[in-house]
């Protein structure tokens, strides 16, 4: 009996583990689709941006960015990201399928639906002075 009851339970959590694995990737196939509907048409689907029309390379800009505190909250700030339609929770998938893949880091601590509320409730008003700020350059 003891014998059917463990592998009972083996059985459960390899389900358990291949189910969460799923519901893992369907949110970063969802982040993944909601980059190239809602953000793609100004950074590119590569995230290199225009740069010449004010739209930063994300693959570089991005990693600066996360350096400091208040450049993960600009990330939510910024106008494409707070004011989308998206739910918090999409822009978290978002984010967290878009940081990895244009960075190629995989370092970075995922975004959570709470933190998205936080910094998305709190917009700005001069995007490019609070971008330079954080970075330390210049307009």
């Amino acid at each position: 009996m003891q014998r059917a009851t463990i592998r009972l339970a083996l059985a459960w959590l390899a389900t358990a583990l291949v189910a969460g694995a799923a519901h893992a990737e369907g949110r970063l196939q969802r982040g993944h689709a909601n980059y190239v509907l809602h953000c793609s048409g100004c950074h590119l689907p590569d995230g290199s941006g225009k740069p010449a029309a004010g739209i930063p390379d994300m693959r570089t800009t991005v990693p600066q960015l996360l350096a400091t505190a208040a450049g993960r909250a600009f990330l939510i700030q910024v106008p494409g990201t707070s004011g989308s339609s998206l739910t918090n929770a999409e822009v978290a998938e978002l984010m967290n399928w878009m940081l990895p893949a244009l960075t190629g880091r995989q370092d970075i601590a995922p975004f959570t639906t709470e933190e998205v509320t936080r910094y998305r409730n709190d917009r700005l008003d001069d995007v490019a002075a609070h971008r330079a700020a954080i970075l330390g350059t210049s307009r």
